[in-house]
């Protein structure tokens, strides 16, 4: 599955230590990540990550056209809602939310709900694509 990987400044620390748990499963995917993410998880984990811009750069934006063409199956986004330097109803944060929404693509913003999607990518339940072509 290719799995997308996001997060801001403040939520960087926790996206490692998700990532550092869970590498062995990770492990078996293809990584996406904004670039200081990806950067921060490879270099903890030794994941290969495929990095995009930064988030200021666009880097969510070029993930979320990647969700827009479901070429993205999963999507991690450990976003800080109480940062008073983040804008309330950032466009961004609306648009790859809104797109997993309308591509059908799960999205984890926390910790508990991405370890109920790693629980369940591990047990096989979220590749989709593998049910329908068993159908």
């Amino acid at each position: 599955m290719n799995i997308a990987l996001i997060a801001h400044d403040t939520k960087k620390e926790m996206m490692i230590q998700l990532c550092i748990a869970y590498k062995r499963i990770l492990s078996n995917h293809n990584l996406y990540a904004t670039a200081k993410t990806g950067k921060l998880v490879s270099d903890a984990t030794g994941l290969d990550i495929v990095k995009f811009l930064s988030g200021a750069q666009g880097g969510d934006q070029q993930i979320a056209a990647k969700v827009s063409w479901n070429e993205i199956d999963l999507v991690f986004y450990f976003r800080d809602p109480n940062n008073p330097n983040r804008r309330e109803n950032d466009p961004c944060d609306n648009n790859l939310i809104r797109l997993c929404d309308v591509n059908n693509i799960a999205i984890a913003t926390n910790m508990a709900t991405a370890e109920v999607l790693i629980h369940g990518l591990d047990r096989g339940d979220l590749d989709w694509r593998e049910i329908v072509k068993k159908q």
